[in-house]
C-alpha cells in the first residue's frame, strides 16, 4: 500500500527501537538468529505505530496489507473483536486479504483522473468527507466480494455454496433447475458487517453513524449486481433444459455504482436525537440508504496537505486537450504545465495472417507528455 510506505518514512525515527507499548520483543541479538522473527516483530511494531498515528483509520486494513498471522497477535484494546475473529478464521483474514487489494485498486482506477487519486485512502479519512464515504463504501463492498468469492472456491472451512439455491424455480424464460455453485452472498455480507462494523459499533459517534451507513451501501452494492447464470442442455443447444445458479458480477460494475454514489453524496448533519441524519441543506433531497453521505467539505487537493490526505497534483500527467478533471487546467490547478517530449514503441503495420493471428511491427514514436508545474512558493525554496 502505497499510503503505509509514506507514513512508514515520515515515522522512521520513531521506529528504530520498535519500543511500542504492550509489545514485548527479544533482544537485538535473538533477532539477527531469526530473520523470519525480526521481520515478523517488525511488521507488528509498524501496524501498533500506524495505529496510534493514524486515527480513525481500520485496523482490518492492516491486516489485510501485513498478513493475518502477525497481526493477530498484536491487536489489542479498542479491535479486539477483529483479534478474536482473527484467531478463530485464518483462511477468512486471508480473504480478506485479497479483498483489501482488490478495493484499493478499484478506487485507484475510479480516480485516476481526478485529484485524489485514492493513493492516500487511509489519511482521507482524517476528515468526514465525501472521498472518506466513498473510501469505506468501496472497502466494505471488497471484503463482502472477497469472501463471497473464496466460499464458492471451497476456500473457506465455514462456508459452502448457497444452500437455499436447490430444486426447480422459474424466471420470465420459463422453468430451471438450481445446480452448479451460487454465490453464498448472505454469508459474505453477514462476515463482513460483523467484521468491518466491530470497531465503529463500539464508538457510537456521529462519525461512527456515518460509516455505518456508508459501510452498509458498499454491502449492498455487491448484492444489487448478483446475476443468474444459465447453460442449457438439449438437442443442438435448443435449452430445453437449463441449470441456472447465482453469481456476482465483475467487481468494476460495483465500483462504477458506487463511484456514481459518490458524485451524488448528500452532506448532512446528525438530527437531535443522535440517532441519524438530517440534510444539511433542506434544498435538497433527503438520504436514502443507498445514497453515501458526509458531513464536511472535501478539500481541493491541489496542494500537499498530509492533515487532508492530499499528495497535491505538482508531477500528475495532464491531457492538454481534455476539459474534464484529467484536463491539464483543471488537474493542474491553474499553475499551467510542464511538455516532455518522449519516446514509445507502439505496433504498427498490423497483418491478418491465415489462421488465425495478427502480425505487427514494433514502430517508434514522439508523444508529448504534459505534468502540471508545482506550486510558486515550493518552486522558491527549490
Amino acid at each position: 500500500m502505497l499510503a503505509l510506505n509514506r507514513i512508514v518514512n515520515l515515522r522512521a525515527a520513531r521506529m528504530r527501537s520498535c519500543g511500542s507499548p504492550g509489545v514485548s520483543l527479544s533482544s537485538r541479538c535473538s533477532l539477527r538468529k531469526n530473520p523470519g522473527a525480526s521481520s515478523r516483530i517488525y511488521c507488528a511494531c509498524l501496524l501498533l505505530l500506524l495505529l496510534l498515528v493514524t486515527p480513525r483509520v481500520d485496523s482490518w486494513w492492516y491486516i489485510g496489507a501485513l498478513g493475518a498471522r502477525v497481526i493477530c497477535e498484536t491487536i489489542t484494546g479498542s479491535v479486539n473483536n477483529h483479534r478474536q475473529l482473527c484467531q478463530r478464521h485464518p483462511d477468512i483474514m486471508q480473504a480478506i486479504s485479497e479483498g483489501t487489494k482488490e478495493w484499493i485498486k478499484e478506487c485507484q482506477h475510479q480516480f485516476r483522473h481526478h485529484r485524489w487519486n485514492c493513493s492516500t485512502p487511509d489519511r482521507v479519512l482524517l476528515r468526514s468527507s465525501r472521498e472518506a464515504a466513498f473510501v469505506y463504501a468501496i472497502s466494505s463492498a471488497g471484503v463482502v466480494y472477497a469472501l463471497t468469492h473464496a466460499c464458492s472456491l471451497g476456500e473457506l472451512k465455514t462456508c459452502n455454496c448457497n444452500p437455499q439455491k436447490r430444486g426447480r424455480s422459474s424466471d420470465e424464460r420459463g422453468e430451471f433447475d438450481w445446480g452448479g455453485c451460487s454465490d453464498n452472498i448472505n454469508y459474505g455480507i453477514k462476515f463482513a458487517k460483523a467484521f468491518i462494523d466491530a470497531k465503529e459499533r463500539s464508538v457510537r459517534d456521529a462519525r461512527a453513524l456515518m460509516n455505518l451507513h456508508n459501510n452498509r451501501c458498499g454491502r449492498a452494492a455487491v448484492k444489487r449486481f448478483m446475476t443468474l447464470e444459465c447453460k442449457c442442455h438439449g438437442v443442438s443447444g435448443s435449452c430445453t433444459l437449463r441449470t441456472c445458479w447465482n453469481a456476482m458480477s465483475d467487481f468494476r460494475k460495483t465500483g462504477d455504482y458506487l463511484r456514481r454514489k459518490y458524485n451524488g453524496a448528500i452532506e448532512v448533519t446528525m438530527n437531535q436525537d443522535g440517532t441519524g441524519f438530517a440534510v444539511a441543506n433542506k434544498a435538497f433531497r433527503k438520504a436514502t440508504k443507498n445514497d453515501l453521505v458526509y458531513f464536511e467539505n472535501s478539500p481541493d487537493y491541489c496542494l500537499h496537505d498530509k492533515t487532508a490526505g492530499s499528495l497535491g497534483t505538482a508531477g500528475r500527467v495532464c491531457n492538454k486537450t481534455s476539459r474534464g478533471t484529467d484536463g491539464c487546467e483543471v488537474m493542474c490547478c491553474g499553475r499551467g504545465y510542464d511538455t516532455m517530449r518522449v519516446k514509445q514503441i507502439v505496433k504498427c503495420e498490423c497483418k491478418f495472417k491465415w489462421c488465425c493471428s495478427v502480425e505487427c511491427k514494433d514502430c517508434e514514436e514522439a508523444v508529448d507528455i504534459h505534468t502540471c508545474k508545482a506550486p510558486k512558493q515550493v518552486l522558491d525554496q527549490t
